[in-house]
This record gives structure tokens, C-alpha cells and sequence, in this order.
């Protein structure tokens, strides 16, 4: 059979089994999910966050925090980074399925000479001898191609498509991370100042019933231990702004690394919690979650891949295909003859069978099946967090708002009661120990009616990273 004949009957077998698998198409796992939420409220609309989530606070401060992050986090930069470094292994996975074409081209030059006698000079100069140059030319193409018989490199191609997809569920997974990281820590600002000012508040109150039972006691209707105990909660009350303060510096020093800013330049005015708005969010159906969460997404895709790299794993059982051909134009010429160039050409295959590797594709193929078992645990304990993030977000946000109304009736009492014991005290008709208790009381349930709505908000933020944030990617029910 002639080389051209071959290489049809090779081309030809290969256009009937190219694209042949060893293996079962990837089949998401079985999961046995709910039909909906448990924690979610009877007749709560099925939606999701849309992209822009935060801005549903109200805080254009936040939303430029926010937007910086986006632009400038480090952990952004490095997971768009891994998504360029696995694109790049696509195209390096995807450059077998099509033939290699390689360009070459040489010369050479050689002068001979016979006869005559050394004159010490160089070549034709006298002595009577003949003088031969000889000249070289060489130029060609030569192409290569593994014949894809078993799909291995298609499924090689195939896993690094899926690890790219990967990485970049894994970088969508980065930046909702980042974005509600960026939020979470505004609000703890924002509690900080709120508590402190609540502490400042409480002060300037305690400071004039201090002046108030001074005044009674120069006319001697209040004793020293009077004043010395209202003494004792006013500096413990000043002792505690100290701490307050740093609960706000620490965050703010947090906010420049998360929006690649120094601490230094970062400029916050801040506020109050309760200058923000609560959006209401409502949960979607459960299994449109494993599309909703990148980073569910993200162990899907691993899976996928595992799949690919068990179909090469078996091909490599298989022999091995090559076909090389090359093809160029020679010619020798000497500079007393002249003629045309001599065409050349060649073509060749070669097929190579693995006989014995000592059981290393035997061990390469468990390695792969052993992997998918791990990665399909990986899934379903991913699918399992997702929702039980859900649950738990969903009855932080109910119990922490159901608390909240509730510490703010506690905050009225004891303001009412703070009132009445000012009315008394400046009536001279009440004592000190009842003073005390009622300005503690009300300092007490006001800093942590500021914690219940921090906590609150925080909630609401671990919601939408639950339900996957506003992810572009997400497909709503």
C-alpha cells in the first residue's frame, strides 16, 4: 500500500471512531432535596438578590466602599489570576485535536580546491589549481498529528474546560466573600459609633444627676456616699468609651485591606444603623440554590472534570495513533552549475500499543475513579452547607428582628423609668440606690438594643451570601 493510501485509510478509520468516549457522560449525583425552606415565612415571595444587592441599603458611602473592593481587593487580583492560568491550560490541553505544523530552513557553504602549489595566499590566488564553492539550501514544512481515536485528548480538553469554568465559580465565590466582608465590616463602624454614642449620651446623664446630688448635698439633703456612688457609675461610664473607640478603629483599619486602600488614606464619615434601609429578601426554592451558589457551582465542576479525566485514563489502554508528513525544496549548487530545486516529501504513521507499564495507567485510572468518589462526597456535603447557610440566615433574620422590637420596648421602659427617677430626684424624693439601677438599666438595654441590630444586619448580609448573593450567573426559579 502506497503512503497516500495509508493516510486515507487512517483519516478514513479515524472520521469513524474520532470522538469515540470511554466512559459515561457526566450525570449530576442524586440529591435528596426539600420542596422548600423550613425557616422561610408562610407566603414569602420566591426571589432572589439581583446583582447590585447592597445598594438596597441606602448607603452610597457603602456602595462606594464596595466598588473599590471590586476594583482593587487583592484577593480579587489573585482569583483572576487563577482564571487566566487555567484559560491558558485550556488552549495548552486543546492544541493536540489539531496537527502541529513545524517550518525549517538551512545553508551551508563549502569551497574545495585540488592541484597547484602553496603560495601562502588564499583560494584562486595562482598556483594553477581548480576551486569548487558549494552551496546548500534547505526549506521545509513538516506536520504532526495524534490520531484521537479513544478521545483522550478530547477528554483531556474537556477536564481543563470544566477546572476553568471552576476557577471561575471559585472567583464569583471570592467576590461575593468580598463584597459582603466589605459590608459586614461597615456595619460594625457604624455599631461602634452607634454604641458609643449611646455611652456619651449616658455619660452627659450620669454627669448631671452627679452635679444634682452635689447640689443636695451642699444643702444636706443628699449624704457623701450619695455623690460618692453616683461618683463610681460616672467614671466607669468614661472608662468604657476608651474600648468603644476601638471597637470603631479596628474595623476601619480592616476596610483598607479589603478595598486595597491604606488605612491611612481611607476617609469614612460613617453614621448611624439606623439611618440605613432593611431590605426584605426572600429565599427561592431550594434546588434552583445548586445553581444560584458559585461555590456548589464550583464542586460540580470538579466533578465534571473528574468525569473527562476517567474517559482519558482509559484511553491511554489503547494504542496510539501518530501520523507525520514533511515536505520542501532542496537544492545543491555549485558555483560553476546552476538547477532548479529538487521537491521532497515524505510521509509517515507510527502506532504505539502499551504492553506493560508495571501498573502505572492501571494506577492513573484508580487515581481518577478514587477522586470522583471524593469529589461526589465534596458535592453533596457543598449542596448540604448551602442550604443549611439558608436555614440558619433565614432564622437569624426572623429571631434577630423579632428581638429587636422587642429590646426597643425594653429601651421605652426604661426610659420612662429613667424620666420618672430625674422628676424624683429633682423632687428630692427619691434614693440613690433607685437612681442607679434605672440609669444602668437604661444604659444597659440601649447598648444592646445597638448589638441586636448589628446582629440583625449581619444576619440579612449572611442571607445573601447564602442565597449566593446577586450572582449574574444565577438562575432564578
Amino acid at each position: 500500500m502506497t503512503g497516500l493510501g495509508r493516510r486515507e485509510v487512517l483519516l478514513g478509520t479515524a472520521g469513524l471512531v474520532g470522538g469515540c468516549t470511554l466512559g459515561p457522560a457526566y450525570r449530576r449525583p442524586a440529591l435528596d432535596l426539600p420542596a422548600a425552606f423550613a425557616a422561610s415565612s408562610e407566603g414569602a415571595a420566591l426571589a432572589w438578590p439581583l446583582p447590585g444587592w447592597w445598594r438596597n441599603f441606602g448607603s452610597t458611602e457603602l456602595d462606594g466602599l464596595i466598588e473599590r473592593a471590586r476594583d482593587y481587593n487583592a484577593d480579587l487580583a489573585v482569583a483572576a489570576a487563577r482564571v487566566a492560568q487555567a484559560d491558558a491550560q485550556v488552549r495548552i490541553n486543546g492544541s493536540p485535536l489539531l496537527p502541529a505544523l513545524n517550518g525549517n530552513a538551512n545553508f551551508s557553504y563549502q569551497r574545495t580546491g585540488t592541484g597547484g602549489r602553496n603560495t601562502g595566499s588564499s583560494f584562486g590566488a595562482g598556483g594553477g589549481g581548480r576551486y569548487f564553492d558549494s552551496r546548500n539550501y534547505n526549506t521545509g514544512l513538516q506536520a504532526s498529528y495524534d490520531l484521537d481515536f479513544w478521545g483522550r485528548n478530547r477528554a483531556t480538553y474537556e477536564a481543563s474546560q470544566a477546572v476553568a469554568l471552576s476557577t471561575r465559580f471559585d472567583q464569583e465565590t471570592v467576590a461575593l466573600s468580598v463584597v459582603t466582608s466589605v459590608a459586614s465590616t461597615y456595619f460594625q463602624v457604624l455599631s461602634g459609633q452607634d454604641r458609643l454614642s449611646v455611652a456619651r449620651q449616658n455619660l452627659a446623664s450620669a454627669q448631671r444627676v452627679l452635679g444634682a446630688y452635689q447640689a443636695r448635698l451642699s444643702v444636706g439633703t443628699a449624704t457623701a456616699l450619695d455623690v460618692s456612688q453616683q461618683a463610681a457609675l460616672v467614671a466607669a461610664q468614661r472608662a468604657a468609651l476608651p474600648n468603644l473607640e476601638n471597637t470603631i478603629a479596628q474595623p476601619l483599619l480592616g476596610l483598607g485591606i479589603l478595598v486595597g486602600t491604606p488605612p491611612e488614606r481611607l476617609n469614612l464619615v460613617g453614621g448611624s444603623l439606623t439611618r440605613l434601609k432593611f431590605p426584605t429578601v426572600g429565599a427561592g426554592l431550594p434546588s434552583s440554590l445548586l445553581r444560584r451558589r458559585p461555590d456548589v457551582a464550583a464542586a460540580e465542576a470538579q466533578l465534571v472534570s473528574v468525569n473527562a479525566n476517567i474517559r482519558a485514563a482509559r484511553a491511554a489502554f489503547f494504542p496510539t495513533v501518530t501520523l507525520t508528513t514533511s515536505g520542501g525544496l532542496a537544492s545543491a549548487a555549485l558555483s560553476t552549475l546552476t538547477g532548479p530545486g529538487t521537491v521532497v516529501a515524505s510521509l509517515a504513521s507510527g502506532l504505539v500499543q502499551p504492553i506493560f507499564d508495571n501498573g502505572l495507567r492501571r494506577g492513573q485510572l484508580d487515581l481518577e475513579k478514587g477522586r470522583e468518589a471524593e469529589l461526589v462526597a465534596t458535592y453533596a456535603k457543598a449542596v448540604l452547607q448551602a442550604l443549611t447557610d439558608v436555614e440558619q440566615s433565614l432564622a437569624a433574620v426572623h429571631y434577630t428582628s423579632d428581638q429587636e422590637a422587642l429590646e426597643q420596648q425594653a429601651v421605652d421602659v426604661a426610659q420612662r423609668s429613667a424620666d420618672i427617677a430625674r422628676a424624683q430626684l429633682e423632687a428630692g424624693t427619691i434614693d440613690i440606690i433607685t437612681s442607679l439601677n434605672t440609669q444602668q438599666t437604661l444604659f444597659s438595654d440601649q447598648d444592646l438594643l445597638v448589638q441586636v441590630r448589628f446582629a440583625k444586619f449581619q444576619g440579612l448580609l449572611n442571607l445573601y451570601k447564602a442565597l449566593g448573593g446577586g450572582w449574574e450567573g444565577g438562575v432564578a426559579p
